[in-house]
C-alpha cells in the first residue's frame, strides 16, 4: 500500500467530472449532509455558527453548489479555497466542552469524505454501468486531487479505496454520535415539519400549496435518505428501516438505473447545473454561475 494517495487528474469526461456532472449525483445529498451533522466537531459548529434550527435545509442549498462548482468548473481551486476560508472562524466548545474546529485535520476531512462516498453511493444506485476494481481506484484517486483544492492537510486521507472504505466504517461506527443537529435533522425526517419547506422559496406561494408540496416531497425524501444511508449508521442510530424497505428500495433504484437510459445525458446535464444555480440563488446574493 503507497504511503500517500495516488492523485489523478480531473478534467472533462475523467470518472469524477462525469458522475458529478450527472443530475444522479445529487440523489444521496441528504444523507451525506445528515452524516456530516452526527460528527461531533461538524455538528457542534453547525449549531453554534449557523442558523440550522431555523433553516436546517439553507445549510446544504449554500454548500451544495459551491462544492460541485470545486470539480466542474475551470475556476475551481479558487473556489475551494474560498470554501476552506469561510471556515476560518469556526470553532469552539460543544455542549459536551470539547474544543472544535472546522479546520481540524480530520473534521475537514470527514466532511468531504461524505461528498466522496455521495460520488460512490450515487454511482453503485443510481447508474446501470458498475465500476470496475480499477476505476474505483482511478475514482478515488480523483476524489483525493478534489481534496488537494481546498490546500488544507492531506494527513488524513487514506492511501487508496479500501483503506478509505475501511476508515469511513470506523467513523461510521466509533466517531459519530447524535449531535442536537442531528436529531434535529432526524426528526424532520422522521416526522416532516409544518413549518420548514425543503426548499427556500421567495415567492408568494400560497400557504395551502405549500403544505401540500412538503407532504408530497417529504416521504420519498426521506425513503431516499434512510434507503442511502449505510447500514451502521441505521443501526446505531435507530432510523427505522425494514426488509421491505429494502425490497421497495432496490425496486426504485433499478428503476432509477433503467429509466435514466432513456433521459438524454445533454438534458441531464443541464437539468443538474439548472438546479444548482436555482438553489445557489436561493441562498446567496453570488450565484453559482456554471461556464459557458
Amino acid at each position: 500500500m503507497p504511503a500517500h494517495p495516488a492523485m489523478a487528474p480531473i478534467e472533462r469526461g475523467s470518472l469524477l467530472w462525469r458522475y458529478a456532472s450527472d443530475l444522479r449525483s445529487l440523489m444521496p445529498g441528504a444523507a451525506a449532509g445528515l452524516m456530516q451533522l452526527l460528527h461531533p466537531g461538524i455538528g457542534a459548529g453547525v449549531a453554534e455558527h449557523s442558523a440550522f434550527f431555523d433553516a436546517p435545509f439553507d445549510r446544504i442549498y449554500r454548500s451544495v453548489p459551491q462544492i460541485w462548482a470545486t470539480i466542474l468548473e475551470p475556476d475551481a481551486v479558487p473556489r475551494a479555497t474560498g470554501i476552506r476560508d469561510l471556515h476560518r472562524g469556526i470553532g469552539g466548545t460543544d455542549e459536551h466542552a470539547r474544543r472544535y474546529h472546522a479546520l481540524e485535520p480530520e473534521t475537514f476531512w470527514w466532511a468531504h469524505a461524505t461528498f466522496t462516498w455521495e460520488i460512490f453511493k450515487a454511482a453503485e444506485l443510481f447508474h446501470p454501468r458498475r465500476l470496475t476494481a480499477d476505476d474505483h481506484e482511478t475514482l478515488y484517486a480523483e476524489t483525493v486531487t478534489w481534496y488537494s483544492r481546498y490546500g488544507v492537510s492531506m494527513r488524513p486521507v487514506p492511501a487508496d479505496y479500501a483503506a478509505f472504505q475501511s476508515k469511513f466504517w470506523h467513523v461510521s461506527a466509533k466517531v459519530l454520535e447524535l449531535t442536537p443537529a442531528a436529531a434535529r435533522a432526524l426528526d424532520i425526517a422522521r416526522h416532516g415539519s409544518e413549518s420548514i419547506s425543503l426548499m427556500p422559496m421567495h415567492t408568494a406561494v400560497p400557504a395551502v400549496l405549500d403544505k401540500a408540496s412538503k407532504r408530497v416531497a417529504e416521504r420519498p425524501m426521506r425513503f431516499v435518505t434512510f434507503g442511502c444511508l449505510p447500514s451502521i449508521v441505521r443501526e446505531r442510530f435507530d432510523i427505522p428501516w425494514s426488509a421491505s424497505d429494502q425490497m421497495r428500495f432496490n425496486a426504485m433504484t433499478l428503476a432509477y438505473r433503467q429509466g435514466y437510459r432513456m433521459m438524454p445525458m445533454r438534458l441531464n446535464h443541464w437539468t443538474l447545473r439548472s438546479t444548482l444555480r436555482y438553489i445557489g440563488s436561493q441562498t446567496r446574493e453570488h450565484r453559482y454561475q456554471p461556464a459557458a
